[in-house]
């Protein structure tokens, strides 16, 4: 597999806040990653920089072999680089077709309205909303509305995606159903970061797991193997269980 997506020592301050501090991770063609941390760790911060939403501190992006550490978000996207929001906010005077012929046109390599919407069209037959092309975006559920993001994301024929929370406000059947998706995105050749807060949802879909804690990268490596390190135990459930975690294993 070929490398397509390199951070190296990566930065990100808010005045006096570190918010990323020195990240380096390299992503391989096709692979489905899982990115976890606590609550303000500097997971979707790391996103934004990566996307073009944050201007870098210090450190270097090199994507697809081009050096895109200063790139803007339009400029990601047309790369390739698509990403998804925690809180889905579709335009919502807009159609379903509408919106994701909107991610086509503006931010991916459709050249033409007819084009977008035509797109637009494959990828809702894709991710199961075909039957709701012609309805009000507003008139969607969470779950649709989760595959609209998706859909829009996927018009822009990306290389990278990156979801962040997908599965956020979805009971276990809708989970399912959208993890049959992504693998079937990942069987199309996109890699994957999933940021998640659902160990049973990682352990499941990914192959590789980053843990950052206040914006630092701690552990990388096999998912199970991560989830036991006691530096990735602790930065979840804090000291005192990960002492009381190696004792229980030291005692079988």
């Amino acid at each position: 597999m070929s490398t397509v997506l390199e951070v190296s020592d990566l930065s990100k301050s808010f005045g006096g806040i570190r918010a990323v501090n020195g990240v380096s991770f390299s992503l391989d063609e096709g692979e489905i990653v899982g990115l976890i941390g606590p609550n303000g760790a500097g997971k979707t911060t790391l996103v934004n920089l990566i996307t073009g939403v944050h201007r870098v501190s210090s450190g270097r992006i090199v994507f697809q072999g081009e050096d895109v550490t200063r790139q803007r978000p339009f400029q990601a996207a047309r790369r390739g680089l698509a990403r998804t929001f925690q809180i889905v906010q579709p335009f919502p005077a807009m159609s379903v077709v509408e919106n994701v012929g909107a991610g086509a046109l503006f931010g991916g390599s459709a050249t033409s309205k007819r084009e977008a919407m035509a797109l637009a069209r494959e990828e809702l037959a894709f991710v199961g909303l075909d039957a709701l092309a012609d309805a009000p975006a507003a008139s969607l559920t969470l779950p649709n509305r989760k595959r609209l993001e998706l859909a829009k994301s996927l018009a822009m024929r990306p290389k990278v995606l990156l979801l962040d929370e997908v599965n956020a406000g979805l009971n276990t059947a809708e989970i399912d159903n959208a993890l049959a998706l992504i693998r079937a995105i990942a069987a199309r050749g996109v890699t994957i970061v999933i940021i998640e807060h659902l160990m049973k949802v990682v352990l499941s879909i990914t192959s590789r797991i980053l843990v950052l804690h206040h914006g630092e990268l701690i552990a990388e490596g096999e998912p199970h193997a991560v989830v036991a390190d006691e530096k990735v135990i602790e930065a979840y459930l804090g000291a005192k269980f990960a002492a009381r975690y190696r004792a229980e294993a030291q005692n079988g």
